[in-house]
């Protein structure tokens, strides 16, 4: 689907090689945020009650969540033309791609954590709100500063070559000193229990209120989210520098990420070179970034790339696990 929508951009686009200023009205912006708060209040409900989702279930989902992300681009065709539907298609891939880490991230928290199956959504869902406010925070200030100082991008471009190369070279640790630090202030502002009450963020405890373990592991996923931000939004404006258009696919990229744990927590140690993906695509847009000033990679050079980066990760992975398996039958 991707790939038809790309191709009918690229057929209705001239040669632009510079980032759209988009002229975003108010009831666009209300388009989008309601399309985000009914999205959200549809999951909560098919979530209301506390249980542990099946592969099938989380399958489903991923597929519908990714269909929402994808067609939103439509919407972009419609009122701003080919090129800012590939702006978004872009941003939406970009950030998609580099939150696969945070999935993993989380399940190796949730484990540390003992955090049951069942509860797990439920933080998840309030998580990945929280974390829409702040990227919307972080993306504004970020448009605001690039807007004034434009040779900003360059030093957004050089922080993520750096990023880059250091995830190719480890990644697994990544976020852990987040956990510490959330735990750790969290703890500082009030008790925080062994026990479960249901699905409760906070109970009472010998008539003192204090936090629940789910609370806990709530504060531990925000603050994770902010480290990965601080890759995340950076590598946005390397493939758009409209406001609307990075919130637009950050928002859908970040909202199918509870059903993207579901299908893939477990998976990680097939994935042997996901951290090079990563790494890559971050190498990639840092550099798009650094020579922005002097020369404009065309928007759909760089779908084409992070596309392939992926795809390149993935088949070397599932080829690396062929290796393994004839490796331990002999």
């Amino acid at each position: 689907m991707v790939a038809a929508l790309t191709s009918f951009l690229l057929a209705e686009e001239g040669d632009d090689t510079e980032f759209l200023d988009l002229e975003v009205h108010g009831w666009q912006w209300a388009i989008l945020g309601v399309a985000i708060v009914a999205l959200l209040a549809i999951d909560l409900y098919r979530h209301r009650e506390a249980h542990a989702p099946t592969f099938s279930e989380a399958s489903k989902e991923s597929a519908f969540w990714v269909l929402c992300g994808v067609s939103f681009a439509l919407f972009f065709v419609w009122q701003f033309g080919g090129q800012a539907a590939g702006e978004y298609l872009g941003v939406y891939l970009t950030e998609k791609s580099l939150s696969i880490d945070n999935v993993f991230v989380w399940a190796l928290l949730f484990s540390s954590m003992k955090i049951p199956l069942k509860y797990q959504h439920r933080v998840l869902f309030w998580g990945i709100f929280g974390a829409l406010i702040l990227r919307a925070a972080f993306i504004f200030a970020g448009a605001a500063i690039v807007t004034r100082f434009s040779w900003v991008l360059i030093i957004f471009g050089v922080f993520l070559i750096f990023t880059g190369i250091k995830i190719m070279r480890h990644t697994d640790d990544e976020g852990d000193d987040a956990s510490t630090a959330g735990l750790g202030l969290l703890r500082r502002v009030m008790p925080v229990t062994e026990q479960y009450d249901g699905q409760k963020f906070f109970t009472r405890q010998n008539g003192v209120r204090a936090a629940t373990p789910l609370f806990a592991a709530l504060v531990v996923v925000e603050t994770t989210d902010v480290v990965f931000a601080v890759d995340s939004v950076p590598a946005s404006f390397g493939v758009a520098n409209d406001p609307f258009t990075i919130l637009a696919a950050n928002a859908f990229a970040i909202m199918g990420l509870r059903a993207m744990y579901f299908l893939l927590a477990d998976a990680r140690e097939r994935f042997h070179y996901l951290s090079h993906a990563l790494g890559g695509i971050l190498l990639f847009v840092g550099i798009k970034l650094s020579i922005t000033p002097w020369y404009h990679i065309d928007i759909y050079i760089s779908l084409a790339i992070i596309v392939t980066i992926m795809i390149a990760a993935i088949f070397f992975s599932i080829y690396k696990n062929k290796q393994i398996e004839r490796a331990n039958q002999t």
